[in-house]
């Protein structure tokens, strides 16, 4: 259902730089020149030319080797060190968490779900990897890159609630037939080490620029709106400062493949405490399967999320917003400010939002919020 992970919207940036494997010699293959009645291609002798002394050659190449050995121990001797004295004992595990380079994580907890192609699983970070949680550059949207090292590949994961007190990130995966690294992840097993970089930012989140923020996601889609709405609402619920009213929409092809109770259990939870806050609505293709342990069957919507879905959604807050309410101040449509977000499989975002640009570029609002007469500054496909 949902797309592979690297269209997951987070900013290209280019994989460090491998040093480049040399071309291996291949002593026993030589070319001459073509002679007359002779094919363009013969083997040169490979022995030593007539007259050569072996002896002597042997001496010279002793000679050669006591040489460099006796540079080599003077270089290290007394030439100063240009990393430090702490340099040579620097390890992976003590460098610090950065888009630049990769660091190796531990992977300490894979869960499985409903769905045997998505799991939960829980990468932790060696001490010091982070030395200030709460710098700007970890406010939501962010991801980081996680790089399948069999095969040198990267792509990009959003972790669900950012990074814990004990340097923990949990993300939702799911694998795919042709998604390397998401494949590759299902097979790794508590203990193994897994390198990433990071943050990388994927959307930039501004506090109270928006009266309405609408949210339409499919398939593990949702996690960049899920660490949003943890940040903004579900990390502290006591002292939520924006004033905001967000709307989730998401859909799934069955009950069984909806978000697991990790994820989907706090969300029902807070819409159900403050729907002036949050309001959300499940929708699955079919209705058919196992059923899904936090969803009963009569709170999923069967069928797509539509335009007249997404309307109801708009015009459930669009006479007064819960900050105006507070001041018994209504809304018209013109004054709210309404952002909608999508993200999820591509046929999902070109029939909701329209098809993206030129290399994954916004391109112009199409689909149904086309239709409904949204511009490109209220819609941003990620």
């Amino acid at each position: 259902m949902f797309r592979p992970p690297y269209s997951l919207r987070c900013p290209l940036v280019p994989l460090p730089h491998a040093p480049t494997r040399g071309l291996v010699p291949r002593p026993h293959l030589r070319f001459a020149h073509a002679e007359s009645g002779r094919p363009a291609y013969k083997p040169l002798p490979t022995g030593p030319p007539k007259g050569f002394n072996q002896g002597r050659g042997k001496l010279v190449t002793i000679g050669v080797a006591f040489g460099t050995l006796g540079v080599l121990l003077t270089y290290f001797t007394f030439y100063p060190n240009p990393g430090g004295p702490d340099a040579s004992t620097r390890t992976r595990t003590e460098v610090t968490l950065s888009p630049a380079h990769f660091i190796a994580a531990s992977l300490t907890a894979s869960e499985e779900s409903l769905d045997p192609d998505t799991r939960l699983i829980t990468l932790t970070l060696p001490p010091g990897a982070v030395s200030d949680r709460e710098d700007p550059v970890f406010d939501p949207i962010w991801c980081v890159w996680i790089k399948d090292d069999d095969i040198q590949v990267e792509r990009p994961y959003t972790p669900l609630e950012g990074i814990d007190a004990r340097g923990r990130m949990k993300f939702w995966i799911k694998k795919y037939d042709k998604g390397e690294v998401g494949r590759w992840l299902h097979g790794k097993k508590v203990g193994n080490r897994i390198e990433l970089r990071g943050p990388l930012s994927t959307w930039v989140w501004d506090d109270n620029k928006w009266d309405d923020v609408v949210l339409i996601s499919g398939g593990t889609g949702i996690t960049p709106f899920y660490q949003l709405l943890y940040s903004k609402l579900l990390k502290d619920p006591s002292s939520v400062r924006t004033k905001t009213r967000f709307t989730l929409l998401h859909s799934s092809r069955k009950p069984s493949e909806l978000p697991p109770p990790a994820i989907l259990d706090p969300l029902i939870s807070e819409s159900k405490a403050h729907p002036d806050r949050l309001s959300l609505s499940l929708f699955v293709d079919s209705a058919e399967g196992l059923a899904h342990p936090s969803v009963a069957a009569n709170d999923l919507q069967v069928g797509r999320i539509t335009e007249s879905a997404i309307k109801r959604a708009v015009s459930s807050h669009s006479s007064r917003s819960w900050w105006g309410s507070l001041f018994g101040k209504a809304d018209s449509q013109e004054e709210r400010k309404i952002l909608f977000l999508v993200c999820g499989p591509e046929p999902m975002i070109t029939a909701i939002a329209g098809s993206y640009g030129r290399n994954f570029g916004q391109g112009v609002v199409g689909g149904v919020l086309g239709n409904m007469g949204y511009k490109n500054h209220q819609v941003w496909k990620l």
